[in-house]
């Protein structure tokens, strides 16, 4: 009894911790400038200023209704490009047998020490010489490979129960029918996790948009929200709800897909 007691004590208090900062974000977004600077705490405004949603997308030099759009086509193009690329990748490391298979495991590995502020400059050469700057495809196509990935999809494929694909193989599949009609309809769970961190990484993105995205129009969401916050003129209401707004599909995101990072991490050959 006791122990149920503890159990269920110190989940309210983590989840009274967890939903502190929401409420923070939704109190200050409704409140005025002069509530949220006021030297007096209210739990609530006394006037919530729901006018505070038109004046966020009506604004002229912060289109936060088109850097909504960005983010979501950004993410989900990032994100399909993603999971082909490392899918395949990782397939061939894990199946396809050839002499330089492992020397190229170790490479892709290899990247992975290479902080990502050292390609930044790079990066911003190319891309600013193919003239994407301020494009979807700037923001996008550096993106679409990850080491992490490809290194967690080669750990899942090489579990993967090997006599699916035999029996594939003597029915007459090609490797690519094999991996399209079998490995991959039996890989949904995995695939869904990897697609869940993707999105919520893609989403969250501030620098290389930063750099990227000159032109307004072109801001993601983060981008947008850093364009509230001036020397001249910071708009801390505007703020707090655009703040709100841009968590609400990452949040809503993770609560319906959560299960399939859990099997992600059980899948991916990382078990303890």
């Amino acid at each position: 009894m006791i122990r149920a007691i503890l159990r269920w004590g110190a989940l309210v208090v983590a989840a009274v911790l967890f939903l502190v900062p929401f409420y923070l974000l939704l109190r200050n977004g409704l409140s005025s400038r002069a509530e949220i600077t006021a030297p007096g705490w209210t739990f609530w405004p006394e006037r919530v200023h729901w006018e505070n949603f038109g004046r966020l997308f009506d604004q002229q030099d912060v289109p936060f209704a088109r850097s909504l759009l960005n983010s979501a086509i950004v993410a989900v193009l990032q994100t399909v490009g993603l999971l082909l690329i490392s899918s395949l990748a990782g397939y061939g490391l894990a199946r396809i047998p050839y002499r330089y298979s492992k020397p190229v495991f170790y490479a892709v590995l290899g990247t992975l020490m290479i902080p990502a502020s050292v390609t930044f400059v790079p990066s911003f050469v190319v891309v600013s010489t193919l003239g994407w700057l301020s494009d979807f495809r700037g923001l996008v196509i550096p993106g679409l490979f990850s080491a992490f990935s490809v290194f967690l999809f080669r750990q899942y494929f090489l579990d993967f129960p090997k006599e699916l694909e035999d029996a594939g193989q003597v029915d007459g599949l090609t490797r690519w029918g094999v991996f399209r009609r079998i490995v991959v309809p039996n890989s949904r769970g995995f695939f869904a996790a990897i697609a869940v961190i993707t999105v919520i990484g893609s989403w969250n993105a501030f620098l290389w948009p930063l750099i990227i995205a000159q032109d307004p129009d072109s801001w993601t969401v983060q981008v947008a929200l850093s364009g509230l916050l001036t020397a001249q003129n910071p708009q801390l209401d505007l703020l707090f709800l655009a703040a709100a707004l841009s968590i609400l599909p990452i949040v809503a995101l993770f609560a319906f897909l959560q299960r399939y990072l859990v099997r992600g991490v059980t899948e991916s050959g990382l078990k303890g």
